[in-house]
């Protein structure tokens, strides 16, 4: 195979060379790095990733190459894949496809051979930066820069979301999943549990839901700045004032939390790997938990009589989760149906389960 030059270019002008994979077109992205050191394949296929291009910190990516049955979705969602090596000849029996062919399948641009320690190190020090991948050579970083500067994430939970609702069939309770840009394994690990979830897109209105009569209401995952999902918000806060359990996770812990008047930041480089050690306040045991988001609540601005701190990241103290005063509404900042990673916290759907339980 014909081995073609690729260049990845930062705004702060740092740039990288490196060789082709997956697709040749050219991709503006935030670049953002995850610290997995396997589950490559649940990454790809995360829609939390939508807008963004994923530097993976791990040297060695596709030795086990492509399980389908192991999709978090449809589809891969990140702008560009970014790695030190890819394994050319994957050893698995389970194994498809390798990575390559999947990246050039769906269209999506990559680099590797380029010193992914380095690049992390960048983007920990200065935090998360837009970049390019490409295999054009400019003549000057002037031509790029003013347009990698311009780029901004915008509308990716209506890009992520599903279409229409759909059902899976269940003889336990009735829950409810907004849908804004889920992960298949947060509906998996509910019907797991005996529940029957209908699954609804973004903008789906909460009289719609609530007239459903659902046992609980589940908020997912998503890409994305919280706070632009100003129609969104205001639904969650329908919901909130509803007496249904609800359940959060990530992208809905944080609507949630704005909903209710508190609000998010950007972190400098965000949360993004299989091994974040998140501290429960109430019991004061550590469980290491799945993550990927850029953007979190910010306690300060907390009103203590609508909500509490219930979950801290131990490694920089930001919040990982909150407890809703008065109310059956938990929701955390990190993914409790985490595959692949920890299975520590799946006790929070049984949570979730004893909530609706005794709501009835």
């Amino acid at each position: 195979m014909g081995f073609m030059k690729a260049f990845l270019i930062l705004e702060d002008g740092t740039v990288f060379t490196g060789t082709s994979i997956g697709s040749k077109r050219e991709v503006i992205s935030e670049i953002v790095f995850n610290t997995s050191m396997t589950g490559y394949l649940e990454v790809l296929t995360d829609p939390s990733y939508a807008g963004q291009a994923v530097v993976m910190t791990y040297p060695l990516i596709g030795n086990y190459g492509i399980c389908h049955e192991d999709m978090e979705s449809k589809k891969p969602w990140p702008d560009g894949y970014i790695v030190r090596e890819l394994s050319r000849i994957p050893s698995n029996f389970r194994s498809e496809d390798t990575i390559q062919h999947f990246l050039e399948q769906h269209d999506i641009p990559g680099i590797c051979g380029i010193d992914t320690r380095a690049l992390t190190k960048i983007l920990r020090e200065k935090g998360t930066m837009n970049g390019m991948i490409t295999t054009h050579e400019y003549e000057t970083l002037e031509e790029v820069l003013p347009r990698l500067r311009a780029y901004c994430v915008k509308g990716v939970v209506d890009a992520s979301t599903c279409k229409e609702s759909y059902v899976l069939a269940g003889e336990g309770k009735k829950v409810a999943l907004l849908d804004f840009g889920a992960k298949d394994n947060i509906a998996r690990s509910l019907n797991e549990r005996g529940c029957e979830v209908t699954v609804y897109p973004a903008h789906t209105p909460a009289e719609e839901i609530l007239a459903t009569n659902p046992d609980g209401i589940m908020l997912s995952n998503g890409p994305g700045d919280p706070a632009e999902n100003v129609e969104i918000i205001r639904e969650v806060r329908k919901l909130y004032e509803s007496n249904v359990p609800i359940f959060a996770i990530c992208l809905g812990h944080q609507l949630m939390a704005l909903a209710t008047g508190a609000k998010t930041y950007k972190l400098k480089y965000g949360h993004r790997g299989g091994n974040h050690p998140v501290k429960d306040l109430e019991t004061g045991r550590v469980y290491i938990s799945s993550q990927n988001h850029g953007y979190a609540v910010d306690t300060d601005s907390l009103n203590p009589a609508v909500a509490t701190p219930a979950f801290v990241n131990v490694n920089d103290g930001t919040n990982e989760g909150l407890k809703y005063t008065g109310k059956n509404i938990f929701t955390v900042q990190y993914h409790p149906e985490a595959c692949p990673g920890p299975l520590d916290s799946g006790y929070l759907f049984d949570r979730f389960l004893k909530m609706m339980e005794v709501n009835r």
